[in-house]
C-alpha cells in the first residue's frame, strides 16, 4: 500500500533543504486556494492513469480532484495563508522550514510532483514560481494588523 507521508518523509530525508513542515503546508495552502480563495481552473475530466498519480495498481484511473492552480496563484495563496496561521511570524517560521524565496515554494511542489503526490500541466514550470514577491516586502512590511468590529465578533 502506498503511504503518501512516509513518501514525503523519504523525499525530506534525499533532499535536505526542506522541512516535513514545509510540504505539509504546501499541502494546507494549496486547498486553501482552491476551496477557500476558489482559486484555479476546473480540473480536465479525462481520468489519469493511477501509474501517472504515483499510486494504485497500473491500469487503473483516478478521477483528478480539486481545481488546477498556477504557480502565481499557489504563491499568493501561501503569502495569505501564512499570514493567517502566523501573523506578524510567518517570514520566520517559513525561513525556519529552509523556506526563503517563492522559488522555494516551486522547488517543494516539483518534488511532490517528481513522488507522484502533485500534479502539473505541460504549461507548468519551476520558473512560474521565481520572484512572485519578496519575503520581506510580504510578511514584514506589508503586514497589518487587522482588528474584527467588535459586532461582527460576537463581543458585548
Amino acid at each position: 500500500m502506498f503511504d503518501p507521508l512516509r513518501a514525503i518523509a523519504q523525499l525530506v530525508q534525499e533532499d535536505k533543504r526542506y522541512k516535513l513542515d514545509a510540504y505539509l503546508f504546501v499541502f494546507e495552502a494549496l486547498h486553501f486556494a482552491q476551496e477557500k480563495l476558489r482559486m484555479g481552473r476546473e480540473a480536465p475530466s479525462e481520468p489519469i492513469p493511477a501509474g501517472d498519480a504515483g499510486e494504485g495498481n497500473p491500469g487503473e484511473t483516478e478521477s483528478p480532484v480539486g481545481r488546477h492552480v498556477t504557480g502565481q496563484e499557489l504563491c499568493e495563496a501561501i503569502r495569505q495563508y501564512a499570514l493567517r496561521q502566523y501573523g506578524y511570524m510567518a517570514k520566520t517560521v517559513l525561513n525556519s522550514w529552509g523556506v526563503s524565496t517563492t522559488r522555494d515554494f516551486g522547488e517543494i511542489v516539483f518534488n511532490l510532483i517528481k513522488i507522484g503526490q502533485m500534479r502539473k500541466t505541460p504549461e507548468d514550470r519551476i520558473e512560474d514560481f521565481d520572484n512572485v514577491y519578496d519575503f520581506q516586502t510580504a510578511f514584514v512590511d506589508q503586514f497589518r494588523i487587522q482588528l474584527q468590529d467588535a459586532h461582527s465578533s460576537g463581543a458585548a
